[in-house]
């Protein structure tokens, strides 16, 4: 499994320490997106501003992505292998108004739409919201 999260981190030129293969190891142990919080809480024992910069780490170099899904708490999901973070890559997300939990629907690519000229997209941000699986049944 090591080899697995090590290859993925020199993959997006991150080298890679224990900290980070840890917090990798987390992210791809999770279904939905996580914020900094639910980190720092799966791992208490850690610094929280090495939390912090492993992240910002992952995010500049494309290995999550951030979702805002209008909780006042950033949340990170892992991008796919294949991802870039170009506009072409981005998806809707669903977040569960029951049990909180934020999906990438990464089968969705978010439409390209022509902008007024001048105007360069930057970001989409998607949101769908109603229960998940688990909270609808």
């Amino acid at each position: 499994m090591n080899e697995k999260i090590e290859n993925r981190l020199n993959h997006r030129d991150i080298k890679p320490t224990a900290m980070r293969i840890l917090v990798l190891q987390y992210l791809m142990e999770q279904d939905h997106t996580i914020s900094l919080q639910s980190i720092e809480n799966a791992f208490e024992s850690a610094d929280k501003s090495t939390l912090y910069r492993t992240l910002k780490t992952f995010e500049k170099n494309k290995l999550v992505h951030t979702i805002d899904d209008g909780t006042k708490q950033l949340k990170y999901a892992l991008c796919l292998e294949s991802c870039e973070c170009e506009t072409i890559d981005q998806h809707y997300h669903f977040h569960c108004t029951n049990c909180q939990n934020t999906f990438c629907l990464t089968n969705q690519n978010i439409p390209q739409i022509e902008l007024p000229k001048n105007f360069k997209m930057q970001q989409a941000n998607m949101v769908i919201k109603g229960l998940c699986e688990n909270c609808n049944r």
